[in-house]
Protein backbone atom coordinates (compact mmCIF):
# COMPACT_ATOMS: atom_id res chain seq x y z
CA UNK A 1 0.00 0.00 0.00
CA UNK A 2 1.27 3.52 -1.11
CA UNK A 3 1.07 6.14 1.96
CA UNK A 4 -0.11 9.48 0.73
CA UNK A 5 0.09 12.34 2.51
CA UNK A 6 -2.74 14.58 3.08
CA UNK A 7 -0.72 17.56 3.20
CA UNK A 8 0.58 17.09 -0.36
CA UNK A 9 -2.96 18.21 -1.58
CA UNK A 10 -1.59 21.89 -0.99
CA UNK A 11 1.77 20.92 -3.65
CA UNK A 12 -0.77 19.97 -6.54
CA UNK A 13 -0.40 22.82 -8.58
CA UNK A 14 1.73 23.75 -11.01
CA UNK A 15 3.50 27.16 -13.00
CA UNK A 16 3.78 27.94 -16.38
CA UNK A 17 7.04 30.05 -17.38
CA UNK A 18 7.65 33.01 -15.74
CA UNK A 19 7.80 34.66 -19.59
CA UNK A 20 4.20 32.97 -20.34
CA UNK A 21 2.76 33.82 -16.67
CA UNK A 22 4.02 37.91 -17.59
CA UNK A 23 2.61 37.68 -21.46
CA UNK A 24 -0.83 36.55 -19.16
CA UNK A 25 -0.77 39.92 -17.18
CA UNK A 26 0.83 38.77 -14.06
CA UNK A 27 2.61 41.18 -12.76
CA UNK A 28 3.29 39.75 -8.95
CA UNK A 29 6.19 36.48 -9.48
CA UNK A 30 7.07 34.65 -6.18
CA UNK A 31 10.55 32.47 -6.54
CA UNK A 32 11.96 30.57 -3.70
CA UNK A 33 15.17 30.90 -3.00
CA UNK A 34 17.85 28.21 -1.43
CA UNK A 35 21.28 29.20 -0.84
CA UNK A 36 24.02 27.10 -2.69
CA UNK A 37 27.57 28.85 -2.62
CA UNK A 38 29.42 26.60 -4.09
CA UNK A 39 27.04 24.59 -6.39
CA UNK A 40 26.11 21.31 -6.27
CA UNK A 41 24.14 20.71 -3.01
CA UNK A 42 20.73 20.23 -4.46
CA UNK A 43 21.78 18.28 -8.08
CA UNK A 44 21.03 14.74 -7.01
CA UNK A 45 17.06 14.94 -5.43
CA UNK A 46 15.79 12.02 -3.78
CA UNK A 47 12.94 10.10 -6.21
CA UNK A 48 9.23 9.69 -4.55
CA UNK A 49 10.24 5.91 -3.77
CA UNK A 50 13.68 6.70 -2.38
CA UNK A 51 12.65 5.27 1.14
CA UNK A 52 11.90 1.84 -1.22
CA UNK A 53 15.45 1.81 -2.52
CA UNK A 54 15.15 4.16 -5.63
CA UNK A 55 17.70 6.72 -4.76
CA UNK A 56 17.65 9.87 -6.53
CA UNK A 57 15.62 10.59 -9.37
CA UNK A 58 16.13 11.17 -12.83
CA UNK A 59 16.77 14.87 -13.99
CA UNK A 60 18.04 16.33 -17.10
CA UNK A 61 21.30 17.08 -18.06
CA UNK A 62 20.18 20.90 -18.04
CA UNK A 63 19.04 20.45 -14.92
CA UNK A 64 21.92 18.76 -13.25
CA UNK A 65 24.24 21.17 -15.05
CA UNK A 66 22.31 24.09 -13.76
CA UNK A 67 22.90 22.84 -10.52
CA UNK A 68 26.41 22.62 -10.43
CA UNK A 69 26.64 26.20 -10.63
CA UNK A 70 27.61 28.37 -7.64
CA UNK A 71 24.72 30.42 -6.83
CA UNK A 72 21.13 30.35 -5.64
CA UNK A 73 18.31 27.76 -6.83
CA UNK A 74 14.98 28.35 -7.30
CA UNK A 75 13.30 24.93 -5.79
CA UNK A 76 9.61 24.91 -4.19
CA UNK A 77 10.84 21.96 -1.99
CA UNK A 78 14.53 19.62 -2.33
CA UNK A 79 14.05 16.56 -3.50
CA UNK A 80 9.87 16.58 -2.99
CA UNK A 81 9.12 19.27 -5.41
CA UNK A 82 12.03 20.27 -7.28
CA UNK A 83 11.33 20.92 -11.03
CA UNK A 84 11.32 24.39 -12.07
CA UNK A 85 11.15 26.49 -15.47
CA UNK A 86 14.18 28.16 -13.83
CA UNK A 87 16.08 26.18 -11.86
CA UNK A 88 19.00 28.90 -11.28
CA UNK A 89 18.20 32.15 -9.37
CA UNK A 90 19.71 33.99 -12.19
CA UNK A 91 17.83 31.96 -14.94
CA UNK A 92 14.49 33.52 -13.39
CA UNK A 93 15.96 36.79 -13.51
CA UNK A 94 17.18 36.83 -16.73
CA UNK A 95 13.66 35.69 -17.84
CA UNK A 96 11.87 38.41 -16.05
CA UNK A 97 14.52 40.78 -17.64
CA UNK A 98 14.54 40.02 -21.06
CA UNK A 99 10.69 40.33 -20.93
CA UNK A 100 10.48 43.77 -18.93
CA UNK A 101 12.67 44.85 -21.48
CA UNK A 102 10.46 43.75 -24.49
CA UNK A 103 7.49 45.71 -22.74
CA UNK A 104 9.23 49.09 -21.33
CA UNK A 105 4.97 50.05 -20.68
CA UNK A 106 4.01 47.73 -18.63
CA UNK A 107 2.81 48.10 -14.51
CA UNK A 108 5.59 47.49 -12.28
CA UNK A 109 6.28 44.38 -10.93
CA UNK A 110 6.54 42.57 -7.72
CA UNK A 111 9.08 39.49 -7.46
CA UNK A 112 8.68 38.57 -4.01
CA UNK A 113 11.01 35.53 -2.23
CA UNK A 114 10.98 32.66 0.38
CA UNK A 115 14.15 32.43 1.21
CA UNK A 116 14.20 28.45 2.40
CA UNK A 117 15.93 26.98 5.42
CA UNK A 118 14.78 24.56 8.21
CA UNK A 119 15.19 20.81 7.81
CA UNK A 120 14.72 18.62 4.60
CA UNK A 121 11.51 17.98 2.88
CA UNK A 122 11.65 14.68 2.89
CA UNK A 123 13.87 11.55 5.49
CA UNK A 124 17.42 11.32 4.04
CA UNK A 125 17.02 14.17 1.56
CA UNK A 126 18.95 17.11 1.57
CA UNK A 127 19.19 20.14 4.42
CA UNK A 128 18.85 23.68 3.03
CA UNK A 129 21.74 25.80 3.98
CA UNK A 130 21.03 28.77 6.61
CA UNK A 131 20.71 32.68 5.27
CA UNK A 132 23.44 34.37 6.77
CA UNK A 133 24.95 38.01 6.09
CA UNK A 134 27.35 36.77 3.19
CA UNK A 135 24.61 34.78 1.49
CA UNK A 136 21.90 38.23 1.81
CA UNK A 137 24.78 40.06 0.33
CA UNK A 138 25.49 37.45 -2.57
CA UNK A 139 21.62 37.84 -2.99
CA UNK A 140 21.37 41.28 -3.22
CA UNK A 141 24.53 40.91 -5.73
CA UNK A 142 22.70 38.54 -7.88
CA UNK A 143 19.99 40.88 -8.59
CA UNK A 144 22.03 43.81 -9.70
CA UNK A 145 24.02 41.92 -12.01
CA UNK A 146 20.55 41.69 -13.81
CA UNK A 147 19.05 44.81 -12.93
CA UNK A 148 20.54 48.23 -12.92
CA UNK A 149 19.07 51.32 -11.58
CA UNK A 150 17.15 52.52 -14.06
CA UNK A 151 14.87 49.05 -14.22
CA UNK A 152 14.91 48.77 -10.05
CA UNK A 153 12.90 49.97 -7.59
CA UNK A 154 15.14 49.89 -3.83
CA UNK A 155 14.09 51.01 -0.72
CA UNK A 156 16.61 54.03 -1.40
CA UNK A 157 14.98 55.32 -4.24
CA UNK A 158 11.81 55.42 -2.21
CA UNK A 159 13.35 56.74 1.28
CA UNK A 160 14.81 59.43 -0.83
CA UNK A 161 15.72 62.40 2.09
CA UNK A 162 13.17 61.01 4.11
CA UNK A 163 14.90 60.12 7.54
CA UNK A 164 13.11 56.47 7.52
CA UNK A 165 11.83 54.58 4.84
CA UNK A 166 8.33 54.45 6.64
CA UNK A 167 8.46 58.38 6.97
CA UNK A 168 8.83 58.36 3.16
CA UNK A 169 5.60 55.97 2.17
CA UNK A 170 3.24 58.01 4.27
CA UNK A 171 4.37 61.16 2.48
CA UNK A 172 4.02 59.61 -1.09
CA UNK A 173 7.56 57.79 -1.45
CA UNK A 174 6.75 55.03 -3.87
CA UNK A 175 6.89 56.11 -7.37
CA UNK A 176 3.65 56.89 -9.17
CA UNK A 177 2.56 54.30 -11.83
CA UNK A 178 3.97 56.56 -15.00
CA UNK A 179 7.26 56.42 -12.69
CA UNK A 180 7.16 53.05 -12.19
CA UNK A 181 6.80 51.38 -15.30
CA UNK A 182 9.01 48.68 -16.90
CA UNK A 183 10.80 48.66 -13.17
CA UNK A 184 10.17 45.73 -11.33
CA UNK A 185 11.08 45.24 -7.11
CA UNK A 186 12.04 42.70 -4.92
CA UNK A 187 10.44 41.91 -1.12
CA UNK A 188 11.48 39.41 0.94
CA UNK A 189 8.36 37.48 2.28
CA UNK A 190 9.28 35.84 5.38
CA UNK A 191 9.02 36.17 9.16
CA UNK A 192 10.64 38.62 11.78
CA UNK A 193 13.90 36.44 12.12
CA UNK A 194 14.63 36.62 8.54
CA UNK A 195 13.88 39.66 8.33
CA UNK A 196 15.91 40.82 10.87
CA UNK A 197 18.81 38.89 9.79
CA UNK A 198 18.46 40.51 6.43
CA UNK A 199 18.44 43.90 7.76
CA UNK A 200 20.72 43.69 10.16
CA UNK A 201 21.59 47.03 11.81
CA UNK A 202 19.87 49.20 8.89
CA UNK A 203 16.72 51.38 10.26
CA UNK A 204 15.66 51.42 6.59
CA UNK A 205 17.40 48.51 4.91
CA UNK A 206 19.74 51.59 3.40
CA UNK A 207 21.71 49.92 0.59
CA UNK A 208 19.91 47.38 0.31
CA UNK A 209 17.79 45.73 -3.09
CA UNK A 210 14.76 44.11 -0.84
CA UNK A 211 11.68 45.32 0.31
CA UNK A 212 10.54 43.46 3.45
CA UNK A 213 7.39 42.30 4.92
CA UNK A 214 7.21 43.94 8.29
CA UNK A 215 4.07 45.93 10.08
CA UNK A 216 3.23 49.58 9.59
CA UNK A 217 4.93 50.47 12.67
CA UNK A 218 8.87 49.99 11.84
CA UNK A 219 10.90 52.48 10.29
CA UNK A 220 11.75 50.12 7.29
CA UNK A 221 8.00 49.60 6.82
CA UNK A 222 7.19 50.17 2.90
CA UNK A 223 5.81 46.43 1.83
CA UNK A 224 3.37 44.54 3.63
CA UNK A 225 2.25 40.71 3.34
CA UNK A 226 -1.37 40.07 4.04
CA UNK A 227 -2.71 37.16 2.90
CA UNK A 228 -6.40 36.79 4.84
CA UNK A 229 -8.59 39.20 2.27
CA UNK A 230 -11.50 39.03 4.43
CA UNK A 231 -10.24 38.51 8.28
CA UNK A 232 -7.56 41.93 7.36
CA UNK A 233 -9.56 43.42 5.06
CA UNK A 234 -9.90 46.53 7.40
CA UNK A 235 -6.03 46.43 8.20
CA UNK A 236 -4.90 45.94 4.13
CA UNK A 237 -7.47 49.12 3.38
CA UNK A 238 -6.22 50.75 6.21
CA UNK A 239 -2.72 50.48 5.00
CA UNK A 240 -2.90 51.17 1.24
CA UNK A 241 -4.76 54.52 2.31
CA UNK A 242 -1.72 55.10 4.27
CA UNK A 243 0.66 54.76 1.41
CA UNK A 244 1.84 51.49 1.48
CA UNK A 245 2.46 48.39 -1.20
CA UNK A 246 0.33 45.25 0.14
CA UNK A 247 0.37 41.98 -1.07
CA UNK A 248 -2.56 39.32 -0.50
CA UNK A 249 -4.20 35.93 -1.76
CA UNK A 250 -6.91 34.72 -3.77
CA UNK A 251 -6.54 31.17 -3.06
CA UNK A 252 -4.27 29.06 -1.32
CA UNK A 253 -2.64 25.35 -0.64
CA UNK A 254 -5.67 24.42 -3.64
CA UNK A 255 -8.76 24.63 -1.52
CA UNK A 256 -10.72 27.78 -3.37
CA UNK A 257 -9.71 25.47 -7.12
CA UNK A 258 -11.30 22.74 -5.48
CA UNK A 259 -14.07 23.78 -4.04
CA UNK A 260 -15.17 26.47 -6.62
CA UNK A 261 -15.61 29.24 -3.76
CA UNK A 262 -15.08 32.48 -4.94
CA UNK A 263 -15.39 34.41 -1.69
CA UNK A 264 -11.81 35.08 -0.90
CA UNK A 265 -11.09 35.69 -4.56
CA UNK A 266 -14.05 38.42 -4.42
CA UNK A 267 -12.20 40.02 -1.23
CA UNK A 268 -8.91 39.85 -2.74
CA UNK A 269 -9.58 42.09 -6.07
CA UNK A 270 -12.01 44.71 -4.05
CA UNK A 271 -9.48 44.56 -0.93
CA UNK A 272 -7.34 47.63 -2.79
CA UNK A 273 -4.16 45.33 -2.25
CA UNK A 274 -2.09 46.39 -4.89
CA UNK A 275 -0.91 43.02 -5.80
CA UNK A 276 -3.63 39.61 -5.35
CA UNK A 277 -1.24 36.33 -5.83
CA UNK A 278 -3.46 32.81 -7.02
CA UNK A 279 -2.52 29.73 -8.39
CA UNK A 280 -5.06 29.80 -10.98
CA UNK A 281 -4.08 32.57 -13.31
CA UNK A 282 -5.22 29.73 -16.04
CA UNK A 283 -7.71 27.15 -14.56
CA UNK A 284 -6.73 23.52 -13.74
CA UNK A 285 -8.60 21.54 -16.08
CA UNK A 286 -9.98 18.89 -12.90
CA UNK A 287 -11.24 22.30 -11.93
CA UNK A 288 -12.28 24.62 -14.82
CA UNK A 289 -14.76 26.84 -13.18
CA UNK A 290 -11.87 28.50 -11.10
CA UNK A 291 -9.49 31.07 -12.05
CA UNK A 292 -8.62 34.71 -10.82
CA UNK A 293 -8.16 37.20 -13.41
CA UNK A 294 -8.91 41.16 -13.69
CA UNK A 295 -11.57 42.18 -15.89
CA UNK A 296 -11.57 43.88 -19.56
CA UNK A 297 -8.04 41.64 -20.52
CA UNK A 298 -6.35 44.17 -17.98
CA UNK A 299 -3.04 43.80 -16.59
CA UNK A 300 -3.26 46.23 -14.10
CA UNK A 301 -6.30 48.43 -13.05
CA UNK A 302 -6.82 51.84 -11.11
CA UNK A 303 -6.69 50.84 -7.34
CA UNK A 304 -10.35 50.35 -5.52
CA UNK A 305 -9.12 52.55 -2.57
CA UNK A 306 -6.81 54.67 -3.46
CA UNK A 307 -8.28 55.58 -7.07
CA UNK A 308 -11.99 54.92 -7.27
CA UNK A 309 -12.95 58.49 -7.30
CA UNK A 310 -10.64 59.60 -10.41
CA UNK A 311 -10.48 56.26 -12.62
CA UNK A 312 -13.56 54.02 -11.97
CA UNK A 313 -11.87 50.71 -12.14
CA UNK A 314 -10.25 51.50 -15.48
CA UNK A 315 -7.40 49.39 -17.55
CA UNK A 316 -4.11 50.76 -16.30
CA UNK A 317 -2.58 48.16 -18.51
CA UNK A 318 -4.29 46.15 -21.54
CA UNK A 319 -2.84 42.44 -22.45
CA UNK A 320 -2.05 42.70 -25.91
CA UNK A 321 -4.92 40.50 -27.57
CA UNK A 322 -6.79 39.74 -24.73
CA UNK A 323 -10.71 40.17 -24.95
CA UNK A 324 -11.51 43.52 -23.43
CA UNK A 325 -15.22 42.47 -22.31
Amino acid sequence: MVEVNPGAVGLDYGHRPLAEQLDAGARQIEIDVLNDPEGGRYAHPLSALARAGAGAARVSPAFALAMAQPGFKTLHMPDVDFRSSCPTFIDCLTEISVWSRAHPDHAPILIMLNAKTGQPSAPGGVRPLDFDTAAWDALDAEIRSVFDRHHLITPDQVRASHATLREAVLAGGWPTLGAARGKVFFALDEGPEKVASYRGDRRSLEGRVLFVNTDEASPAAAYLTLNDPVGERDRIRAAVEAGFIVRTRADADTREARSGDVGRRSAALSSGAQFVSTDYLWPDPRYPTYEVRLTSGAAAMCNPVRAAARCDGRALEVIPGAPTQ
